[in-house]
């Protein structure tokens, strides 16, 4: 069961990228998965055989995981207006996965999802050996939702999954723009490859960090609890994942050993 609402649960998972984990905490404790979902559906797109250079619709109708009326999303919640600006239009699979994962489109995830559909992403959570996570429906799947149809991560699981991943992808989550939480905890210019997500009541931020004097180590924080208020700026738990990180940061020569022991 993921995280009740009113609850707060901070859960992390740090460690070098071989071997077990040097910290965890709540490390198994499912929370709602706001945009970390889409490094799952980036994961099921790049291994789905499908020609990401092909030209396909953007539209704003889907099927329902639950089936019955398909559904649209709200342009005042995404964050990218640029697959808005294509509606009605032509662009690539490989430009959709960059604007979800670099802008965090949640138009082009629901996109990208409806061509390689749930089935594909579920077989990546179980690639990656993930305990709880699964992916049960689009963004904004409103009818899903009601029914009990939940995207589950947990911090553990997505540690998992971001090494599996390949360079390709590594790259594309580098360019992410959302420089908050994780990232703003680090010094100026260091690289990480990584994606955040929040929601009211959520804050999630999943990398992995690349030291110029250090193993590289992968970094997740999830949090849910009323410190979260769904904003890019300005979110007490934003600032608390950048503590956090900094935290390890300066431990990070000590992360490689202590995961070794």
């Amino acid at each position: 069961m993921e995280v009740a609402p009113g609850h707060s649960v901070l859960s992390v998972h740090v460690g070098a990228l071989n071997g077990p984990p040097a910290r965890t905490l709540n490390a198994d404790t499912p929370h709602l998965a706001a945009s970390t979902m889409k490094v799952a559906v980036l994961a099921a797109l790049h291994r789905s055989g499908l020609d990401l250079d092909r030209p396909v619709p953007v539209h704003n109708s889907f099927v329902s995981a639950t089936y019955g009326p398909r559904f649209g999303i709200s342009r005042e919640e995404d964050s990218d207006p640029e697959p808005w600006r294509a509606l009605g239009g032509e662009r690539s699979l490989r430009w959709l996965a960059g604007r979800m994962i670099v802008h965090s489109s949640n138009l082009a995830t629901n996109i990208c999802l409806a061509h390689v559909g749930l089935a594909a992403v579920d077989e990546v959570w179980h690639l990656a050996r993930a305990r709880h996570s699964v992916t049960g429906r689009g963004i904004e799947d409103l009818r899903a939702r009601a029914a009990g149809v939940v995207n589950l991560v947990t911090a553990a699981d997505l540690a998992r999954l971001l090494r599996r991943l390949p360079q390709e992808l590594l790259d594309l989550l580098a360019a992410n723009v959302h420089r908050v939480d994780l990232a703003a905890g680090l010094p100026p210019g260091t690289r990480i490859a990584f994606k955040n997500g929040w929601l009211p009541g959520v804050r999630h931020s999943a990398g992995i960090v690349y030291p110029q004097d250090a193993p590289p180590y992968a970094v997740v924080v999830c949090y849910s609890g009323p410190l979260a208020n769904g904003r890019d700026a300005g979110d007490p738990a934003a600032r608390l994942l950048a503590r956090i990180s900094a935290g390890y940061w300066e431990r990070r020569h000590l992360l490689a050993e202590a995961g070794a022991r």
